[in-house]
């Protein structure tokens, strides 16, 4: 029998990654990647020649029997995602789930993430915390705005730069507009930003221009 890897990838930077990382990315019989566009970037710029296919949002449904039998043969498979690592807001529940159902080792490396860094970046309590990861669209949006203002823990969301004034707007109505928090942007790369400020002063900053990148929200709890 074979095993399954969870590998994270870097955010940005493409030397946040660990030696150990690089090392079974170059030793596994298979890449599973979320896009492999993506990640024949950092293969190449590591020398990585390991086959790969694609394992998405799309696809997972269909291929975990076929990925768990390949395994169940005796292949080592990587999973990866574009960035971060897998399962976080990303492809590889339901694959790590039918392992652990079928009797596969799975072994989960550390590594990056974009909630951990604009968390302790922040300035807000960290010892305790929420992860939300995104919203809902649309459906039940507004009634998780309502649960969640309650919470007494650090709130942590994930945003598309498209979706960030909106939010900040929705979280300002829900939560109040003096709820302390913080916005990072391009978290590891050359224009990173990280600001911070009351929900109303990040509303009036991040109107005035053209918002970009991957977003990670911190907000400070009721507590």
């Amino acid at each position: 029998m074979g095993k399954l890897y969870i590998v994270p990838t870097p955010i940005g930077n493409l030397e946040d990654i660990t030696y150990r990382a690089v090392r079974i990315l170059k030793e596994a019989d298979l890449i599973l990647a979320e896009d492999t566009r993506v990640t024949i970037k950092l293969l190449k710029h590591y020398g990585i020649n390991t086959k790969m296919t694609t394992h998405h949002k799309f696809n997972e449904h269909k291929t975990v029997g076929q990925v768990t039998e390949q395994i169940l043969e005796g292949l080592t498979i990587a999973l990866v995602s574009d960035a971060g690592t897998p399962g976080i807001s990303d492809p590889g529940f339901l694959l790590i789930r039918a392992c652990h159902e079928k009797g596969i080792e799975v072994e989960t490396l550390p590594g990056a993430t974009a909630f951990i860094p604009a968390l302790v970046n922040s300035g807000i309590p960290s010892d305790r915390f929420y992860f939300e990861g995104f919203l809902p669209p649309k459906k039940g949006r507004k009634s998780r705005l309502e649960s969640l203002s309650n919470i007494s823990h650090t709130l942590i969301l994930y945003e598309s730069p498209y979706r960030l004034v909106k939010t900040l707007k929705q979280l300002a109505e829900h939560l109040g507009e003096e709820r302390k928090a913080s916005v990072s942007r391009e978290l590891t790369k050359v224009f990173e930003e990280n600001i911070s400020g009351t929900l109303s002063e990040l509303i009036r900053h991040f109107e005035t221009g053209t918002v970009k990148g991957e977003i990670v929200i911190v907000i400070a709890g009721t507590g």
